[in-house]
């Protein structure tokens, strides 16, 4: 079975952002896939410490909620994250759970674990209220800088500008088309690659 781990990064359940998840959801079982849900504002993920524990062993000294986390970023055959625009940026929620990816990077580029033989393929959903005169750029490069320690391409992006109220995103039909056709191609590519 093709494992699409669908990281929701707001804190809002309901929000934009989940409904877009929701969607591209439909889109992995549609193409055969099974869709993993992760809402990150349910778990209780502590900030990484910057102690340089994980620099020695690859492993996060630290152990709460996230150690189920790496497990199922380890197991996923591919990746996909739905997140508002919050200054610019990711919610802080997501955040937390982007820099305790720590231990990827410390692999990789202090104890030369390789690559994997096949980059997974990811999706990032981005929904900006409009009104941030940065737009969505900046929520896009954390997302992306994560990935590739997870050896994770960016093979779909859909940015949507201008829901803010929850419900807002209902509004952009295109919207909803774009996340469930990205859904489809993601997982299918999962299949191709075997990652």
């Amino acid at each position: 079975m093709t494992r699409v781990l669908c990281i929701l990064g707001s804190p809002r359940a309901h929000g934009n952002s989940a409904r877009l998840l929701d969607k591209f959801a439909d889109g992995v079982s549609e193409a055969g896939g099974v869709p993993v849900r992760l809402s990150v504002a349910e778990l209780a993920i502590e900030s990484c410490r910057g102690c340089g524990g994980c620099s020695a062993t690859g492993v996060c000294v630290v152990h709460d909620d996230m150690d189920d986390v790496y497990r199922l970023l380890d197991g996923a055959h591919a990746i996909a994250v739905a997140t508002p625009v919050y200054f610019a940026t990711v919610p802080a929620t997501l955040k937390v759970l982007y820099d305790r990816c720590q231990p990827y990077w410390a692999r990789r580029y202090l104890l030369g674990e390789r690559p994997r033989a096949h980059r997974r393929p990811g999706a990032v959903l981005v929904v900006g209220g409009g009104g941030d005169p940065y737009g969505t750029a900046c929520a896009l490069t954390p997302t992306r800088s994560v990935f590739a320690v997870l050896d994770v391409s960016v093979d779909g992006v859909v940015e949507v500008v201008g829901p803010d109220a929850s419900g807002d995103v209902e509004r952009h039909p295109d919207a909803i088309a774009r996340t469930r056709e990205a859904g489809i191609e993601l997982t299918r590519a999962a299949i191709r690659t075997g990652a």
